[in-house]
């Protein structure tokens, strides 16, 4: 009995049933659905960020010789990357890129967030940068 079980497991972690990707539930979201999630994504980003710096800022409050290390600068501009500058509050530009990018068969299974943040940098007019991460992202995820 017990070497059924753990045959039918190892079954299910081989081949599992569910073979969604994230361009399915993009897809499956209608528009007002989707102009949400890019609005909560962006809300999300945007919150973190806040919550880190002010984290940041109680831990070395009163120390006047602390200088922010690299990594808290870059974690701020990959956060500010997620977020577009140019489009404002136009989500449905982004949500429209990211139907757009989502039609395309190599793009399946690039993960939403991912997605946003390339439509994103594409839209603040750093084309090469979007590109190169599409390109990276698709060998990553297929």
């Amino acid at each position: 009995m017990r070497t059924m079980f753990l045959l039918l497991f190892f079954l299910n972690v081989l081949f599992p049933q569910d073979k969604s990707t994230p361009a399915d539930y993009w897809q499956s979201l209608s528009q007002p659905e989707k102009i949400a999630f890019v609005n909560g994504a962006y809300a999300a980003m945007s919150t973190a960020k806040m919550h880190h710096q002010t984290a940041v800022s109680k831990q070395y409050k009163g120390q006047a010789n602390w200088v922010p290390p690299y990594y808290i600068e870059r974690y701020y501009e990959i956060i500010d990357e997620h977020i577009s500058k140019e489009v404002g509050s136009n989500l449905e530009l982004i949500a429209g890129h990211v139907d757009a990018l989502y039609s395309s068969f190599d793009n399946y299974k690039i993960p939403l967030m991912e997605a946003i943040r390339i439509v994103s940098i594409s839209q603040d007019g750093d084309r090469s940068k979007g590109n190169w991460l599409l390109l990276k992202a698709q060998k990553r995820y297929n």
